[in-house]
This record gives structure tokens, sequence and C-alpha cells, in this order.
């Protein structure tokens, strides 16, 4: 049994890969400090792609003056307000942590046979764990996705259009939630991150967080689409490639 916490995954060892049948041994987090390495030109691409499609889409498209950005923007800021003016909702923050490490255990086919919370801490016991269970409640914002899955069910039985704003709203207060809890407990020496090697898992959390802005900029923009944001990838992937190979040649 494995147990997941608040502060990482704990009750297990990190597990050491063989190479060969000399029984070379190479710890794990070596190797996913490589993968971050690599995924490190990823991140730089990717946010130069969100940042160009945003700059176009806030100020050629006019993103900024529909209704929709104006009541997420309202909502974000309420919960801003709310994050460091007010006693924080740390019960609220820890049930989140927990469903979310339960979510992915699920998802990956494992069971949870204990559910614990409180305002110090929780935990989970569950048959299965890797860095995607651990990492998750760092980019899987559950709350919006709670909210979005609420207003898609109550559609089934009411009229729901006119309440959409709304909806934006609760994003804007879900999603703020998700990106000022994820800044404040990351350097609070989560073990989650620890276990599976810190800076691998601070190049996942910041990519999967860059992924989840670049969808949710897509889906915003009426002028952006998954193709265009695809291409303008594409373009810069190939442009830094060719930055990489010039420099090679020097």
């Amino acid at each position: 049994m494995r147990v997941a916490t608040t502060r990482g995954v704990a009750g297990w060892a990190p597990a050491r890969r063989s190479l060969g049948e000399a029984g070379l041994t190479v710890p794990t987090r070596w190797v996913k400090f490589v993968i971050g390495l690599f995924l490190l030109p990823v991140c730089l691409v990717l946010t130069q792609t969100f940042f160009t499609a945003f700059a176009r889409a806030t100020v050629a498209q006019r993103l900024w003056a529909g209704e929709e950005f104006w009541f997420f923007a309202l909502g974000a800021l309420l919960w801003l307000i709310a994050f460091f003016g007010l006693p924080r909702p740390m019960l609220l923050y820890v049930f989140g942590h927990e469903l979310t490490h339960a979510v992915w255990v699920w998802l990956m086919g494992g069971r949870v046979s204990r559910f614990r919370v409180g305002r110090e801490g929780g935990h989970i016991v569950t048959t299965r764990t890797n860095f995607w269970i651990a990492l998750a409640p760092y980019f899987f914002p559950l709350y919006s996705i709670l909210a979005i899955a609420f207003y898609g069910i109550a559609g089934f039985f009411v009229n729901v259009q006119p309440y959409g704003r709304w909806l934006y709203a609760a994003i804007g207060v879900t999603v703020a939630f998700h990106f000022t809890f994820t800044a404040w407990m990351i350097p609070k020496s989560q073990t989650d991150l620890r276990d599976q090697g810190t800076f691998f898992s601070l190049t996942v959390i910041y990519l999967m967080n860059l992924l989840l802005l670049s969808a949710m900029l897509v889906l915003a923009s009426p002028q952006i689409t998954f193709a265009s944001f695809a291409s303008d990838l594409l373009t810069n992937i190939a442009r830094f490639s060719q930055w990489v190979a010039a420099r090679a040649h020097l």
C-alpha cells in the first residue's frame, strides 16, 4: 500500500533502474532530472507561443472587450482579495488536493482505501502512485472542472444560457484559487515535489499549467483556434531549432 499526502507521496522508496547485465543502477530521480532538462526548450517555445497569441488576442482582437473576459477577471480579482485579505480556506484546499490525488489514482486504475483531510494536512491510502498522481494537484484545477461539470449537467434540466457569465466568474475564482494556492504551497518543501525530483516536478508543473492557460485562451478567443495555435507552436519550434543549429556551428 502507498500513501499520498498533501505534502507528497510517502511510505515508498524511490525506484532505481538497472542498466545492463553488470548491475549498474541509476536512480530514477537522475533520469527525471535529464527529462526535465529536455522539457526546458518545450517550456520556452510554448511560453513564447502563448504570450504571442495572448498579445494578439488582447490587442488586435480585443479579447478584453468581451463580457466573458470581464466576468472571469472579476472572479479572479475577488479571489485575490480574499486570498490576501482574509483567512485562507485551508480545509477547502486540502480537500481538493487529496481529492485530486484520488481522482488521478482512479484514472490510473488504482484504488483508494482511505481518504483523510484536516486543516493541518491530509492523506490517501492507495494501491498505485506515479508522478502524474503525485503532481496532479499542482496542475489540475479540480474546482474549475467541477464548476464546468455542474453547469453542463444543469443544462440538461434548465436553461443555463442566461447564467453563462456567472460560469466565467466561477472559473475566474476557481482558476485563481488553483494558481494562488499552487504558488503558495510549492515553496513549502512539498514532499510531492521532492519525491519526484524537485527540478523535474517544477518543469512538469509549469508545462502543464501553461498548457491549461493555452487551452483557456483558445476557448475564450473566437479568433484563435487550436489549429492556429498549433501552427504558431510549430513555427516557433522550427525557429528555435534553427537557432540551436546555428549556435552549434559556431
